[in-house]
Parts: structure tokens; C-alpha cells; sequence
């Protein structure tokens, strides 16, 4: 009896909370804090009776407060966050119902460094230093040649708002060099820094042959040399880049190309 007792318990428990468990939803949003509160949408549900959202969790606590308005604040100083400790929302709700967080983007850090100094040595050694960052978004840097700026590499910003420093090392073409760093952040526009130019003391790169059958080779001096290329067909398509001293070309058609090199722009014909 007492057996059966518990059998028909195990009964109403799988009765009463399986719903719940299957029909529970959930919209979720991750980030880092910057200094700003989140604001969400909660519409009503569909019988009219109550609103959407039923728990809200950062990190894993939950927020204190109602939600029985259309639209309300998800309050950060609830939970002890300094500026670029991690964010994780979650919030519960009914079924045939979203809530919609209104303004996301302040999860979301904002490009604001400003570059105090940048060195780099004829090696290529890169040293930049920044102050005002508002959290960690990539330094990427770009090398002007070939009459455009070319990505050459990314450093991960540190995203405090002292001095920060940081070092790179990259490939010097021959002459004059120009390098800038440039931060882009969720609004989708590039914040270069001012451009530091510098003269390389590596030797001018040659490509032979003029006419190519199967291999391109660069040279300095009578030695292979290493240097970044670009390939581009006669319609502006780039078939082949990369850095070497050589490239393979037995797989392109006949015809006449574009080759991007050292610092150079060069037209070859393909056999």
C-alpha cells in the first residue's frame, strides 16, 4: 500500500511539473558591463491576463522586482558589477510570448582609446601605447602598400582606462612603411589611429620570370626572399595570396595577371 502510495506521488509530480518543464522558454543576452542598464520589452500574454517575462537571472541570481510592467529595467547595481566584469541575462517567460531587450548595445564596448605613442623599429619591432579604453576590443594593424591598407595582423586590447602598452612584430616591405592601428567596434565604423611611418632596411624584392610557366620567384640580392603577395586576374579577382619566396602557378589559366609584392605592383603574362 505503502508502495502504491508512492507510485501515484511520482504520478502527480510527472502531471503537475512535466508542463512546465517542457513549454518553459527563455531569451538569453551576453556581454560585458559598461556602466549602463538594460531595458526590455515585455508584452502581454495572449489571454490578456498578466505580461510576459515570469524570472530574470544575471549571472545565474535573480532579479529582484516585479515584472508586471510593459516595459522594464534590468538594474545592475543589484548585482556588485565593476566595468568589463562578464554579463549573462536570462530571462524565463510564458509560452506564445517574447520579451525583446530594447537597447543591447550597451553590453557591448565601445571603441574610445587614445593612441599617446607609437615606435617601431626598421626590424619591424612594433610598440604602441593607448589610455581610455572602454573594454577589450582588438587592435588590428594595417600596413599601407599596393595604394591601399592591408591587415597584417591584431592585438587584443586590454580595455582599462590607464596607460596600456602593447607590441607587435611585422614584415617591413622595402622604403618607406606606413602602419596604423584601428579599433572597430559594435557600430560598425573603424577608428584608425594617426599613421607612423618608418624606413625599412630590407633590400628591394625582384619577381622572375616576366612570362611565367608554373613558379614565381622573389629575390633580393641574388637570394630567395620571403614577401607578402597578392594575385589578381584581368576582372580584379584575387586568385592566390599568401608570404613566400615562391608561388605556384601551374593551376591558373593563360592570360594576364596582377601581382601585388614588397611593395610593388606588378603585370605578368601566364603561358
Amino acid at each position: 500500500m505503502r508502495m502504491l502510495r508512492y507510485c501515484l506521488h511520482i504520478v502527480v509530480f510527472v502531471i503537475v511539473v512535466w508542463p512546465a518543464v517542457v513549454f518553459s522558454q527563455a531569451v538569453s543576452i551576453e556581454g560585458t558591463f559598461q556602466g549602463k542598464n538594460v531595458y526590455v520589452r515585455n508584452p502581454i500574454v495572449d489571454d490578456g491576463f498578466g505580461f510576459c517575462a515570469t524570472k530574470v537571472t544575471v549571472n545565474g541570481e535573480i532579479m529582484p522586482g516585479g515584472l508586471t510592467e510593459s516595459t522594464f529595467e534590468v538594474n545592475f547595481s543589484n548585482f556588485n558589477l565593476a566595468i568589463n566584469d562578464p554579463v549573462f541575462i536570462v530571462i524565463e517567460h510564458n509560452q506564445g510570448c517574447k520579451p525583446k531587450f530594447i537597447n543591447p548595445e550597451v553590453l557591448l564596448p565601445k571603441s574610445t582609446y587614445t593612441l599617446l605613442s607609437m615606435q617601431i623599429e626598421p626590424s619591424g619591432k612594433m610598440q604602441w601605447k593607448t589610455k581610455g579604453e572602454d573594454g577589450k576590443l582588438p587592435f588590428i594593424i594595417e600596413q599601407f602598400r599596393w595604394d591601399k591598407w592591408v591587415v597584417v595582423g591584431e592585438v587584443m586590447g586590454k580595455g582599462t582606462a590607464g596607460v596600456n602598452a602593447y607590441e607587435f612584430k611585422l614584415s617591413p616591405h622595402s622604403g618607406t612603411n606606413k602602419v596604423r592601428v584601428v579599433q572597430v567596434d559594435h557600430s560598425g565604423s573603424k577608428r584608425p589611429s594617426k599613421t607612423t611611418s618608418f624606413r625599412s632596411t630590407s633590400p628591394k624584392v625582384v619577381k622572375s620570370p616576366t612570362k611565367v610557366k608554373d613558379m614565381i620567384y622573389f629575390s633580393s640580392n641574388g637570394k630567395p626572399t620571403e614577401t607578402k603577395y597578392e594575385i589578381f586576374d584581368a576582372y580584379g579577382n584575387l586568385v592566390k595570396k599568401g608570404f613566400g619566396s615562391s608561388v605556384n602557378c601551374s593551376r591558373l589559366l593563360s592570360g594576364a595577371y596582377y601581382i601585388n609584392f614588397d611593395n610593388i605592383t606588378e603585370k605578368f603574362l601566364k603561358n
